[in-house]
């Protein structure tokens, strides 16, 4: 064998290998979803415990009103949950809107932080670190500035974390608000769908494991304490507390009739900022939880280590490596005997891939549509393809950040 038979069979291999896994959590997710598909949500025991609901808002003004107004307007007692959002550093009228609706509340527990340049402006982990600071709630919960949950959103979360004294959170999902606005945010949807919520719910049913989102998520109060509050360096904060809770002794809980609707970035630019700074964020947690792996009191967490190392450094490398050796094999500068072979497998993986993600979308209503089919297709050939981009830019932004000592500070998603 040459070496770029090598090459490439070892990135067949790694390609495979993750494509298999994810097989897998969709199977196991989809099983998730019919189990608990008739299955009520436990009721609540006895008083309803109080709820402390944060909310980190930065320049939100377009979306900011709806999200406080749906907020207050949830089916939980009125008398048992406040609402603290910390409008941190904004430029625009969110202070002057959020004092509106204030206003028109006088009885409700309704909470605004304005802060300046000196105390916020440092990014989402500040922010709540700084409402966590006025909070009551013997529960914490976080929603996201741009977020429409449903009524029963939180009284489902709050049901499940009082039904079982291990776990340390539970999580629901998120929807894509914007979903029919254009071709990308069609591609988020079904993203969202299939490669976050199924495998959340594959990964709950095999190895009772899930990531916090960074919204519609629920905790116990004497976790924060415990931890000392989010990590201030930590872009992706929800990946990052995750792990500490699991190294905690807790377990965390996908329930995914909770269910919030939130805003998509409409535009490649906005998307492609917003998703740099997500793998930015994950590559962080994932160098700063490596020693894990070789502690025995961490094996909790080694599938969720090795998984994430695996999407973002195993996988990319392979996917690269592999498009460059057959581009090179087509123009005659390397000869490799397993490309056609090699050629068969990338059938086989596409035809896999669109097979898999539909069987996704079709636990949810109005998604089990033909059109779909060919959306999945288009978004294999491109979406997936701007993955590697966003993945090899997060890397080269987080070692630029770890060289140059940068502090976190809030990346705007804008809004629409």
């Amino acid at each position: 064998m040459t070496v770029a038979d090598v090459l490439m069979l070892i990135a067949v291999l790694c390609i495979w290998s993750l494509l298999l896994i994810n097989i897998v959590l969709i199977v196991a997710g989809y099983l998730y979803y019919m189990q608990i598909e008739n299955k009520p949500v436990p009721p609540l025991k006895g008083e309803p415990p109080f709820v402390t609901i944060m909310v980190p808002a930065h320049n939100e003004g377009k979306v900011i009103t709806k999200t406080v107004e749906s907020l207050l307007a949830l089916d939980y007692p009125h008398d048992r949950y406040e609402i603290i959002v910390i409008n941190d550093n904004s430029s625009d009228n969110s202070k002057e809107l959020l004092a509106g609706v204030q206003a028109k509340n006088p009885g409700r527990q309704l909470i605004i932080i304005n802060t300046d340049a000196v105390i916020g402006g440092k990014g989402k982990s500040n922010a709540l670190n700084l409402g966590f600071q006025q909070s009551k709630g013997e529960l914490i919960a976080i929603y996201d500035a741009d977020n429409t949950p449903e009524k029963k959103a939180l009284l489902y979360l709050v049901s499940e974390i009082t039904n079982d004294a291990t776990l340390g959170a539970v999580i629901g999902k998120f929807r894509t608000r914007n979903r029919d606005t254009n071709l990308l945010t069609r591609f988020i949807n079904v993203e969202t769908l299939s490669f976050q919520w199924m495998a959340q719910a594959g990964r709950w049913k095999l190895f009772k494991l899930c990531t916090i989102p960074g919204t519609n998520f629920i905790m116990r109060r004497e976790i924060i304490e415990h931890i000392g509050g989010w990590d201030v360096k930590a872009i992706a904060e929800d990946t990052e507390i995750s792990f500490r809770i699991y190294l905690m002794g807790y377990r965390i809980k996908f329930q995914p009739k909770s269910v919030t609707w939130e805003q998509e970035p409409q535009t490649v630019k906005v998307w492609f900022k917003q998703r740099t700074r997500w793998a930015k964020g994950n590559i962080y947690v994932i160098v700063k939880n490596i020693p894990l792996l070789f502690q025995s009191s961490a094996r909790v967490v080694r599938f969720d280590i090795l998984y994430f190392l695996s999407i973002y450094f195993f996988l990319l490398t392979s996917l690269v490596m592999s498009d460059v050796l057959l581009v090179l094999h087509a123009l005659g500068y390397v000869r490799t005997t397993i490309a056609s072979f090699s050629s068969f497998l990338w059938v086989l993986a596409i035809t896999l891939f669109v097979v898999g993600t539909y069987i996704t979308l079709v636990t949810e209503k109005g998604e089990m549509r033909l059109s779909n089919v060919w959306i999945i297709m288009l978004m294999y050939v491109s979406y997936c393809q701007m993955w590697m981009v966003v993945a090899a830019y997060g890397f080269y932004t987080y070692l630029k950040d770890l060289i140059l000592n940068r502090e976190a500070k809030w990346y705007k998603t804008e809004r629409f």
